[in-house]
């Protein structure tokens, strides 16, 4: 697996080839491709390249996805006996980038083939069918014709 730490907004990030990363918004527009400048380290397998402080002759290439917001953090100011309530809030503003590219410019890599997951055999459900209509009245009647038992019927009369 071919993976990346790059640097964006003065924060580092894990990109990983197929996969989306968040990064602070970014002035690209949704749908625009680009390549992410700072890159730190790269690694493949065992083969892991360290930068100083970046590395040289590697692309990140990313897909700019949408823009959102993130979750709104609420701020109060209380103080007590001094009538100071301040209420405020804040949005985080985001930009989803698909990382589409790791390595050198120009390199061509065979696509390395995803795990095959193994599906169960499918197996026959029997699934039994709800009682009809005549059959749940059926079994109603029976139960209200049943008599009650004789010992709850004793211990009310018992009573005095």
């Amino acid at each position: 697996m071919r993976f990346a730490i790059v640097e964006s907004g003065g924060k580092q990030y894990r990109a990983v080839e197929g996969r989306a990363i968040e990064v602070d918004r970014l002035p690209v527009e949704a749908g625009e491709q680009f390549n992410v400048e700072r890159v730190l380290l790269m690694a493949d397998g065992d083969d892991v390249m360290v930068g100083t402080p970046t590395v040289d002759g590697i692309e990140v290439k990313v897909t700019v996805m949408d823009h959102f917001k993130g979750p709104k953090i609420d701020r109060f100011k209380y103080r007590p006996k001094k009538r100071i309530r301040v209420r405020g809030g804040h949005r985080q503003q985001y930009t989803r980038l698909m990382v589409d590219f790791i390595g050198k410019p120009g390199e061509v890599r065979k696509a390395e083939k995803p795990a095959v997951e193994e599906k169960p055999a499918e197996t026959e459900v029997v699934v039994e069918a709800e009682p009809k209509a005549e059959e749940k009245k059926q079994a109603k009647a029976e139960k209200e014709a049943k008599p009650k038992s004789a010992k709850s019927s004793a211990k009310k009369t018992d009573k005095k």
